[in-house]
């Protein structure tokens, strides 16, 4: 209930190579519920599990874990026999240089490399030579390396930088999701820069645990939004302890030490305010439920604190779009 959704954009996105290879995905999207109203509206919302259903029906239906965005595919099961290859590693970075050459093994693929920068490490995409308007491949290969390497040490690699190799696109607001860590764009490579120290930690995960990972991966990589270590996503998760029970401003400031001023000063410099994170959070529970059968449009209104449905109808649609009986309707 208290996972971030995925903007829609990543949806038409991640459709992008499927037209391109003149692939009709409409039954896929008819089989996931997705319609094409959600897909069409700017600020609609997909709940993760829709997002990793898609992404997976994707890579089946057109051959390809790339979605049709490399120069050449690259074959379903190739990651799985990556992480195969790097499993049994004895410390990350043996785990990331072999699995860095696997797929150099692939010449038409994009390039990755692994570089020392002092006390930091960067990890490089070659991306210029890509078919990627939207750049989604570039996004979903930096946020995949990076969650696997945090997953195969067991503790999140705390990114430094990131880089990227073409301007702020328009959905960059929601890159916060996807990189919470300072962001250069227009640079002269997409690149993650983090801490050398990373590369000595042992790996943690073995066969049994790679089986269950990889029933879900990489497409649940992409899925699940990095919360990271900011102020607001530690506010995120201390306002989704109980959802029916909406602290005010000042009792949260009182409960994380700060004043309200300081609090409202740090959100600020973080691009967003207590109440835009209050409805973020309001907004992914509605999907959460009206994607299920759980509550009536009434009672996730209540639960969200609003008095009156009407209240609630007006706040969703501004939200995403869609009005909460439209978003179930496509839903089923």
């Amino acid at each position: 209930m208290r996972e971030r959704t995925i903007a829609s954009h990543f949806a038409r996105a991640a459709l992008g190579g499927a037209r391109r290879l003149g692939f009709d995905y409409s039954s896929l999207l008819l089989q996931l519920g997705i319609s094409p109203e959600l897909l069409d509206e700017p600020r609609a919302r997909l709940a993760p599990e829709q997002f990793t259903q898609l992404i997976q029906g994707l890579w089946l239906a057109l051959d390809d874990e790339y979605l049709g965005f490399g120069n050449a595919p690259s074959k379903p099961g190739s990651f799985a026999m990556m992480c195969h290859a790097s499993i049994h590693c004895r410390n990350l970075e043996k785990a990331l240089q072999r699995g860095l050459l696997f797929y150099s093994l692939f010449p038409q693929g994009p390039r990755l490399t692994l570089s020392r920068e002092d006390e930091w490490v960067r990890l490089s995409l070659a991306d210029a030579q890509l078919w990627d308007p939207d750049h989604f491949l570039t996004e979903s290969l930096l946020v995949i390396w990076h969650r696997l390497g945090s997953w195969l040490i067991g503790q999140r690699i705390r990114l430094e930088q990131v880089t990227f190799s073409y301007p702020r696109p328009d959905h960059g607001a929601e890159y916060d999701l996807l990189f919470p860590c300072p962001m250069t764009f227009a640079s002269d490579q997409s690149s993650l820069l983090f801490h050398s120290r990373y590369l000595h930690m042992p790996l943690l995960q073995d066969e049994r645990t790679l089986k269950h990972f990889l029933e879900r991966s990489p497409a649940d990589l992409l899925s699940r939004p990095d919360d990271g270590d900011s102020l607001s996503s530690r506010l995120r998760r201390l306002l989704s302890r109980d959802s029916a029970n909406w602290p005010d401003l000042e009792a949260v400031a009182a409960q994380m030490h700060i004043s309200p001023q300081t609090l409202r000063r740090h959100l600020r410099e973080e691009g967003t305010s207590f109440q835009e994170l209050k409805d973020q959070l309001r907004r992914d529970i509605a999907i959460y439920h009206l994607g299920r059968a759980d509550l009536s449009l009434q009672q996730i209104a209540e639960q969200l604190g609003f008095s009156e449905p009407s209240a609630f109808h007006r706040a969703f649609k501004k939200w995403t779009g869609l009005t909460p009986g439209a978003y179930r309707a496509q839903e089923q």
